[in-house]
């Protein structure tokens, strides 16, 4: 099989490498900090899933869209939601050199940009659950892992081909995943998480672990959840759980101890001067809130405190 994997950061570089050691052709597009070292020294992933190097004649590194020259059976977008209208304005330009389109990003309104730009036969979500860090250019460690990738296509009720033989390959390659028929619900699963953890830590400069042992930051944690909770039921999403309460129970019992030392992606951008994900994850509750009257104190005030750290 032939990979585009579009923004190759920690999860792009990762899973990347996992591909290549299965034996499948992955082009890489990522930043021109990364080729050099990465050509130098190879592609290498350590961590829970075990050890890989992959093999570099299965490694091509691209620093723009335009240096492509292959045709893809799948074209993996890894970017920060941000850079989403971007990634889909690139991938549409190779036309029919990419089968499928398949966003593996935090946050929610990604999969949306995909439809528009490529229709819902071609357009296929991914949920990640498992935390990446960069340890040197081409060096990747796994950290935790809360669960396997889901992976399915944008309409509800169905399961398409190109998904499960995807979730086939992503297995065989290393990391556990498996088909659903709403990536929707899995999305809006994880944007429970990822709103109640990365921000606070990111404010507060602390691993995960800190939050769920701390009764104050508990507090804030479950205003966050009972917020975002609502706003998934007023946009018409859904969950596995049909109470706040269901939800906190399984986050305080099952994911806060998998993810226990794990330090939250915005955490880490602030710490490098990036731009976060502020508003695909706790920004969109904030302004989904506003739009559909549902009151939202808790995330509006984390919402704000991350973009006023992002201007420091």
């Amino acid at each position: 099989m032939n990979f585009l994997i579009y923004g190759a950061g920690a999860l792009g570089q990762a899973l990347g490498c996992m591909l290549a050691t299965a034996g499948h052709n992955v082009d890489l597009l990522l930043r021109e900090r990364f080729i050099n070292p990465i050509r130098e020294s190879g592609l290498k992933v350590s961590g829970i899933f075990g050890e890989y190097v992959a093999p570099m004649e299965n490694i091509h590194l691209f620093s723009g869209v335009n240096e492509l020259q292959s045709s893809y059976d799948f074209a993996l977008i890894t970017t920060k939601s941000y850079d989403t209208p971007t990634a889909v304005r690139d991938i549409a330009s190779l036309g029919n050199e990419v089968s499928f389109v398949v966003s593996l990003q935090n946050g929610c309104g990604n999969l949306e940009k995909l439809e528009a730009g490529f229709g819902p036969e071609k357009s296929l979500g991914a949920r990640v659950l498992t935390g990446f860090e960069i340890i040197a250019p081409g060096v990747i460690d796994i950290t935790v892992s809360a669960d396997g990738f889901h992976i399915g296509g944008i309409r509800r009720g169905s399961i398409p081909d190109a998904a499960r033989k995807l979730a086939e390959i992503i297995t065989a390659a290393g990391h556990p995943s498996e088909v659903v028929e709403d990536i929707h619900q899995s999305l809006f699963a994880k944007l429970l998480y990822n709103c109640t953890l990365n921000p606070l830590g990111a404010i507060l400069g602390v691993h995960y672990g800190v939050l769920a042992e701390n009764e104050e930051t508990r507090k804030i944690m479950d205003a966050v959840i009972e917020e975002t909770f609502e706003v998934i039921k007023a946009v018409g999403g859904r969950t596995p759980w049909q109470q706040a309460e269901e939800y906190k129970q399984f986050f305080y019992t099952e994911l806060i101890p998998a993810t226990y030392n794990h330090r939250s992606s915005m955490l880490q951008d602030i710490e490098n001067n990036k731009p976060t994900e502020v508003e695909s994850l706790i920004g969109y509750v904030s302004s989904k809130g506003r739009l559909l009257n549902v009151p939202t104190p808790a995330c509006d005030l984390l919402s704000n405190l991350i973009r006023f750290k992002e201007n420091q």
